[in-house]
């Protein structure tokens, strides 16, 4: 079979190798000229990584990757933790893999490394797809240049302004979350004494969270900042914004918050938007993967997680299926109540972590400080429909 993935971004990258290694003839279409080093820090938790495993990806992020000691929590102004769960040795033995760090960038190019082996040249740059048509037997992907291709499968793996999705559901227009996201990666040898703990560490505050991990095999400190704003910035990972505006917004902030702030080289700001979930993502021998499909809040931190997780089961879908059209339906039948519920679970985790009052923030917080030092088994339970989920045994 002849497959078209749309995009050159980890879900798409990950679709292609899967579909490689099930023999079909992969190519990848990317709008960029190149595939640059954008984005910032990933988290990768125990159900992505088995698809990064299977995918024959894994081992090639071993030197990059980082495996955070415990997930946290503290109060964003005075720093004062709320509780703290072991994670690095939980990972394994509750959900029989690791959680674990890494820069986009790498991600990406141990993706790109893994589809040259299983499928040299797949990856095509500077082809930026606008639509589709459906033809006898397959679909004609139309490119901007007017040029078209024929193939048995096309993969929308194109975003959340997907021109694909926009075809198969109508133009409509995303939702603005009402939070708008800083992001930065600073070195820790320049953060000295106020580097961010190693772990998984979300920092909460009134209409707005931070987030700090480590990345680059644990050398660089990653930064998400996410504030409550009626207005919504401008799109996109590349869009800049400036130190005093981060300042301004996390002022009175814990030292580690406000010194990766003032260290950081660029600070990137950008509005967050999502999509309610879709009704249907595929049509003929057309779908959706990754958020094109399913754009969602960061705050489960499950967006390249879910794209992951798409990849794997389109593939198995489709090779279990008699035909390509019931092996679309099956994929979207086993994908979209799982990705719907981290679309909701996401946005309400940033609801949670933004309470207005220090009363509220308590009594929310309080039980979870306590239960997490008693019976951290409980704690660690409300995560196991998302992290003990094995994508690779769900066909």
């Amino acid at each position: 079979m002849k497959a078209i993935c749309a995009g050159g971004g980890v879900g798409g990258l990950a679709a292609g190798i899967a579909l490689a290694l099930r023999g079909h003839d992969v190519h990848v279409l990317e709008q960029a000229p190149a595939l640059t080093e954008i984005g910032a820090g990933l988290q990768i938790s125990p159900n992505g990584w088995r698809v990064l495993a299977a995918l024959g990806v894994a081992e090639l992020l071993e030197p990059v990757i980082f495996a955070p000691e415990a997930i946290e929590m503290r109060v964003g102004q005075s720093g004062a933790r709320i509780f703290r769960l072991p994670l690095r040795e939980t990972a394994q033995a509750r959900w029989g893999a690791p959680y674990v760090h890494v820069h986009r960038a790498d991600l990406v190019a141990a993706l790109l490394a893994r589809l040259d082996a299983v499928a040299p040249g797949a990856l095509k740059t500077g082809h930026s797809l606008t639509g589709f048509r459906h033809v006898e037997g397959g679909v004609e992907v139309v490119l901007a240049d007017a040029d078209s291709l024929r193939a048995d499968l096309l993969v929308g793996a194109d975003g959340i302004h997907s021109a694909i999705r926009a075809q198969l559901l109508g133009p409509d227009q995303p939702r603005y979350t009402g939070n708008v996201a800083w992001r930065a990666v600073v070195p820790l040898s320049v953060l000295g004494d106020v580097a961010p703990p190693p772990t998984a560490c979300v920092w909460v505050g009134h209409g707005r969270h931070a987030v700090t991990t480590r990345v680059r095999g644990g050398e660089m400190a990653n930064f998400v900042g996410m504030v409550e704003t009626p207005a919504p910035a401008p799109e996109g990972w590349r869009t800049k914004g400036s130190a005093a505006d981060a300042l301004h917004e996390f002022a009175g902030w814990d030292p580690t918050i406000t010194a990766v702030i003032e260290k950081a080289e660029v600070l990137n700001r950008w509005a967050l938007f999502d999509r309610a979930p879709l009704p249907r993502w595929s049509e003929g021998r057309v779908t959706l993967l990754g958020d094109a499909a399913h754009p969602m809040m960061p705050s489960l931190a499950q967006g390249a997680v879910q794209a992951l997780e798409d990849a794997w089961v389109l593939a198995a879908s489709l090779d279990a299926a008699e035909t390509v059209e019931a092996g679309l339906q099956a994929y979207a039948a086993r994908r979209l109540p799982r990705t719907a519920r981290v679309q909701r679970v996401s946005a309400a985790n940033a609801r949670l972590f933004h309470k207005a009052s220090t009363l509220g923030r308590w009594a929310f917080y309080g039980p979870m400080a306590l239960a997490a030092r008693l019976a951290p088994d409980l704690l660690h339970r409300r995560q196991d429909w998302v992290y003990g989920y094995d994508p690779t045994a769900a066909v």
